[in-house]
């Protein structure tokens, strides 16, 4: 490590910060709820996100981290129960379109997708995952700008054809090898 610029100065600026975290590879996920306000048969609501690990084993536990004041986070706030899908390789497409900014309604984002809806959570399983999760929420952390949510993960499903996961590195989806 002896070839690492430490900079001596205190105080981290975000370029920097973001710029060391994007050599950190990630996987990826999207991370869905159902709003039953919203409209006389609710809606969907659906985040990509790359901030998500396995907390714990017994129990269950995983966490997400939320940007505060996102709709995701201020849906979560209020409805107990919520799900991920793991993304496989051949999801970017997916990702891409539930991570962008300047967004349609959530209900055109889900609208030609395949999904499934969880048993607990009524949330979109999205097809084709590798992985699915069907969690309901044990506690919310306020961290700087964003929320860490705390997830008991209820159900689980496995893709039965296996297949690579979908990564983020270096600010582009990536493929393993």
């Amino acid at each position: 490590m002896s070839d690492l610029a430490i900079p001596h100065a205190e105080g981290v600026s975000n370029d920097e910060f973001r710029a060391a975290m994007a050599r950190l590879a990630a996987g990826v996920v999207l991370v869905t709820a159902h709003d039953p306000d919203d409209g006389p048969r609710g809606e969907d609501v659906g985040m990509t996100a790359t901030a998500f690990v396995s907390v714990s084993l017994d129990p269950p536990l995983v966490l997400v981290s939320l940007r505060n004041g996102s709709r995701m986070d201020d849906l979560l706030a209020e409805v107990p129960v919520w799900a991920v899908s793991i993304l496989a390789e051949d999801q970017r497409h997916i990702a891409g379109r539930f991570a962008m900014k300047n967004r349609v309604s959530d209900r055109l984002l889900f609208a030609d997708l395949p999904y499934t809806r969880g048993e607990e959570s009524g949330a979109p399983l999205m097809g084709g995952a590798l992985s699915a999760l069907e969690c309901r929420t044990e506690s919310r952390v306020v961290a700087g700008d964003h929320t860490l949510v705390v997830g008991r993960v209820l159900t689980v499903g496995l893709s039965s054809g296996g297949g690579d996961p979908l990564t983020y590195y270096q600010g582009k989806y990536r493929r393993l090898g």
